[in-house]
């Protein structure tokens, strides 16, 4: 049941984010409106795109997160740790959908991570 709600909840954040994609990657090369004659406009307009770009970049990386999440369920490894083969607590799968990390594995990688 979980796998379940988990994969729907997964797909509709999967949509979400390439929606979102979509309207940046249309903002940024300006499909829908071109840049301002004002170079002052035209500055502001470009530190936006700079913006829109950093969300669009964690919006990738979120998505490529989901899409594999969505692979473990298909492959039935979606509740197993990728480090230590262990199952993934509920709760935590509820919290971080697309995480592959048991919890003592997590701050496992944190701690060497801060090293």
């Amino acid at each position: 049941m979980i796998l379940a709600k988990m994969k729907e909840t997964l797909i509709q954040r999967k949509n979400e984010l390439e929606s979102r994609v979509t309207a940046i990657n249309d903002d940024v090369s300006h499909k829908k409106q071109p840049l301002s004659s004002d170079w002052a406009e035209q500055a502001v307009e470009r530190e936006n795109e700079e913006v829109l770009e950093a969300l669009g970049n964690a919006s990738l990386d979120e998505l490529k997160n989901i899409k594999h999440a969505l692979q473990r369920i298909e492959l039935g490894t979606y509740l197993n740790c990728k480090n230590c083969g262990e199952n993934i607590n509920e709760e935590r799968l509820k919290l971080l959908n697309s995480t592959d990390l048991c919890t003592e594995c997590a701050a496992r990688e944190e701690l060497i991570s801060r090293a």
